[in-house]
């Protein structure tokens, strides 16, 4: 049986087809959201992983998966991912930014002095916090309605002003990848010090969550819907 994924696939392309990557992506700090137009051969080898056997635990996992209950963003509606963009991630997003403001506050308030990195937690979250929610704003207001009525009405003057943001959307993920970079350098992948309190873990926890969903969120995006949209 030949393997559905070889060393040329793109990783963004591996989890499209098998988001159950994420999670072994995830595992070796593999980037599949800004930087998923790499072949895995190659992301592999520059970070000396063993990439015969990387590729065969996720070809063996997408056999074991039965994926029939998955949809195919790739090739459902683009109003359909719209939506499940929307009332997943983004309704995610502020939820857990506004719930993290208060934890990152005080956890660096309370902290800060004995644990001085948590200086740079503090100034990265927010940074995070502020670019996030006028981003999904942003694509909520000017982006999306485009998309819809494209669909919708096939018109070309549509689809172009969704295309112009592509661009500026796309260097906003960066941005904000490199933010979830910064949160996790500083942490020490998120390690707590001896003693940390309840707050503290929660505060750690639901940062790397924030990661891992806005991995996923920036991978819908950046890998299928807009390449949809440049494609269409």
């Amino acid at each position: 049986m030949n393997a559905m994924f070889t060393n040329t696939t793109k990783t963004g392309d591996v989890v499209t087809k098998f988001p159950g990557a994420s999670k072994i992506f995830k595992q070796y700090k593999i980037d599949f959201c800004c930087g998923g137009d790499r072949p895995i051969g190659e992301v592999l080898r520059e970070k000396n992983l063993n990439e015969v056997e990387i590729l065969n635990t996720i070809n063996e996992l997408y056999e074991a998966n039965n994926q029939t209950n998955e949809v195919n963003w790739e090739e459902a509606p683009l109003t359909d991912l719209v939506n499940h963009i929307v009332n997943k991630y983004h309704v995610y997003t502020s939820e857990v930014l506004a719930e993290l403001n208060a934890f990152v506050t005080k956890v660096y308030r309370v902290h800060g002095d004995s644990h001085p990195h948590l200086r740079d937690v503090y100034q990265a979250f927010n940074s995070l916090k502020t670019e996030m929610d006028q981003h999904m704003i942003d694509e909520e207001r000017d982006v999306f309605p485009h998309i819809v009525a494209f669909e919708e009405t096939a018109s070309e003057e549509e689809l172009a002003k969704a295309k112009e943001e592509i661009t500026k959307l796309e260097q906003e993920h960066e941005a904000a990848g490199d933010l979830l970079k910064t949160l996790r350098a500083v942490t020490n992948d998120y390690q707590l010090p001896p003693g940390a309190c309840n707050t503290y873990r929660l505060t750690y926890l639901k940062l790397e969550e924030l990661e891992t969903m806005t991995h996923e969120h920036i991978h819908l995006e950046n890998n299928i819907l807009f390449s949809r949209l440049l494609k269409a």
